[in-house]
Formats: structure tokens, sequence, C-alpha cells
């Protein structure tokens, strides 16, 4: 390379930039896309993306409102701009410098209708996680819902089969775009949920523009989805923006031969992992079953296992001797208890006013009541004197008090 060609950055961006904006070709074009990313700024500026099915560029509009842009731009709006192109040396960034902007189509108004939809659904729950149903772990029955002339259905069935051979492809032929789509895409989904032996359900098509997935962002197709008893995946062929069906769906796919990579394990795969358990568990058995021997050989050998019948006898003989101390100490502990009843009994005996009587002495009564003081008794009152075998009445003749 000749040392006159090395250039700075600096030098090369500003060539790349008077190469630009002097190319007549680069100047005064128009150009078709659908609008993203825009972005209104207060400062007076607007930007954004301007897209097709394949690439997008950068456009600004500076001082908008004086080039009378329309104010109301949305994601998705088809349109028609009018512009150079523009080249920002110090980032090496080139954009689009729009002088303005002409609205195609109604497709800013369905995107607007979309939102609208999204926000709704989004409110009653239709998005929350609590919906998702798991993927069965090895399914044997796919259900795909697309177009049967389409390259979807055949690079479905293609890796299906490359990833394991016995899967079963259940085909329901829709229209995915047009008029009749959104019908046969709903019919499609409702009629493989009455097929029993379905496992996993597949809807979706290749890529296309915003109008050819449009059927997908559609709510009685999005309904179906969500309303499917079996596990579900949207599997349209776009990557940039989540479609209505990927958002109610239980899983979403960037394309339909994803879908398939989702939903079936690689059969080489899922045989070295069987194996590899089977294995492992085999391991696990076998030295389990190697510890339970050694705690056996163990336990046969032990000195307290080996003369258990021993110990046994000698625990019978310890019993017997404890039953007979048992036996003694209760006939001391019960004689002691008599001896101290007998010593009770006698003494209240003792205690007994008939046994004094029987020793000579006698009690005095006057009025049914004891006579305890010459001062209680009167000449002449009538007295009852009891002795140990009887009692004695008389007069009172005399009183000779000490």
């Amino acid at each position: 390379m000749a040392e006159n060609n090395i250039y700075t950055v600096t030098q090369f961006n500003k060539m790349v930039k008077n190469y630009l904006e002097e190319n007549n070709d680069f100047r005064n074009f128009f150009l078709e896309g659908e609008i993203s990313n825009i972005v209104y700024y207060k400062t007076g500026h607007l930007y954004f993306q301007l897209k097709d099915k394949n690439s997008q560029v950068k456009c600004a509009a500076f001082n908008y409102k004086m080039k009378r842009i329309p104010e109301d731009l949305k994601e998705g709006d088809a349109v028609k701009i009018f512009g150079d192109i523009g080249f920002y040396e110090v980032r090496g960034d080139f954009q689009i410098l729009v002088r303005n902007v002409e609205k195609l189509d109604s497709i800013g108004e369905m995107f607007a209708k979309l939102e609208k939809l999204k926000k709704e659904m989004k409110e009653l729950g239709y998005f929350n996680l609590e919906h998702k149903k798991k993927l069965p772990k090895y399914p044997q029955n796919i259900g795909v819902v697309t177009a049967f002339t389409g390259a979807a259905v055949h690079d479905i069935i293609k890796t299906a089969k490359k990833r394991d051979s016995s899967i079963n492809i259940y085909v329901y032929p829709a229209k995915v775009q047009g008029n009749g789509a959104i019908e046969e895409i709903v019919a499609g989904i409702k009629s493989l949920n009455e097929i029993e032996e379905i496992d996993i359900i597949i809807a979706g098509r290749g890529g296309g523009s915003v109008e050819d997935l449009w059927a997908f962002n559609e709510k009685e197709v999005a309904m179906a989805f969500f309303n499917s008893q079996k596990p579900i995946i949207s599997a349209v062929g776009h990557e940039i923006d989540f479609l209505l069906s990927d958002m109610v769906a239980d899983v979403r796919a960037a394309t339909p031969t994803q879908a398939i990579e989702i939903a079936i394990p690689e059969r080489e795969k899922t045989k070295y992992e069987v194996e590899s358990k089977q294995k492992y568990l085999r391991t696990i058995y076998n030295k389990y079953t190697e510890y339970l021997q050694n705690e056996i050989d163990i336990r046969k050998n032990n000195y307290q296992i080996k003369n258990f019948a021993k110990r046994i006898e000698n625990y019978n003989e310890e019993i017997v001797d404890l039953e007979k101390k048992m036996d003694k100490a209760y006939e001391f502990y019960f004689y002691g208890l008599g001896n101290k009843l007998d010593l009770k009994i006698n003494k209240i005996i003792g205690l007994n006013p008939l046994k004094t009587l029987e020793r000579g002495y006698s009690v005095l009564m006057a009025n049914d009541r004891v006579i305890k003081d010459v001062k209680e008794i009167k000449i002449d009152d009538k007295m009852e004197i009891r002795i140990s075998n009887g009692k004695v009445i008389g007069i009172v003749k005399e009183i000779i008090q000490n």
C-alpha cells in the first residue's frame, strides 16, 4: 500500500461525507418503508428508523415542525419519505436527512388498535406466567397448524425427523395470511386439541411483511392460543417484534424450525442422558448394596449380637432376683403398717369412756347432761349414775362441797 493512501480516521470520514453528500444519487430521493423506534424530542428534532423485511436505516428530521412533518407518526406506520443522505463524521454514522414524510396506508392505525388490544389483554391477565403450560419433556406426537404448501411445514418435518425419527407429525393445513386465515388458524388449533394423543401444538408460518403476519395479531387467533388445552408454541418467522400470539402462547419460537428444536430433544442426546442416569443409578445401587452387606457382616460378628441369647438369660435371672427383693420389701412395708395400725387402734380403745367405767369409775348425769361441778345440782334433783354394766337412778339428799 502506498504511503499516500494512509489516512487518519478523521480524514477518512471526511472523504466519505464529501462523497455521499456530493453524490447526486444520494440527494433528493424518495424511500418507502415502515417506521420503528420513533422519538420526538423537545428540541424539535425527530428520529426514527425506516425498515422493510430485511433491512433498516436511521432517519433524522431536524426542526420537523418547520418542514410540516406529521406530529402523530407511530410505530409501524408505512410511509414515503423525501430527503438526502447525511453522514455524521464524528461517529462515522450515516442517516437519511428527512425533508418530508407522507403516510402511505392504515398500517399505523392497525398498530394503534393492536396496542390497545395488548393493553386490554394484559390487564385481564392473558399474558401472565401462571397461565403458561409446561412443555412435555419427551413428546411423541406433534400437531402443526401452518400452510401445507409453504416452506415452514417442510422445515418442521425435516427437523423433527432429524432430531427423533420416531416422532409423529399431525399437520392441519391452514391459510396463514389473507382472507380466511384467522378462521382456519383458529379451527386448526381447536381440531388438534381434540386429538387425544397429540402432546404439543405448533402454530405459525415463515417470515413475511407486517401485513402477511397480521393474522397472528388478531384477537380471535390469540384467544385460540390462550384457550388451547394442550401446550402450544407460537412459531412465526420474525425476529424484531412480538406478535399477539407470541404473548399468549405457552412458548414463543422465532421460527417454526426453532419451535421443533424447543419441543423435541435430540434422540441421541436423550439416549445418552438416559444411559448416563442408568449408569449412575446402577453405581449408587451397587455401592449401597455393598454398604448394607458390610453392615450385616459387622453385626453378625458383633459380640453383643452373638451373645444375645446369653444376655437375655442373665436379664431374666436379674428380673427374678428383683421380684424376690420386691416381695420382701412389700412384706416388710405392710408388716410395719400393721403394727402402727394396731397401736393406733389400742390407743383409740384406751380413750373409750366405757373402758374407764370398767375400772370402777362412774358418770353422774342430770337433765341429760354430765355433771362436772357440785354447783350444777340441787337437793331433790333427780340423778342418773352410769357405771360399766348399767345405771342407778336416785334423788339428791345432801351436797358436800370440798
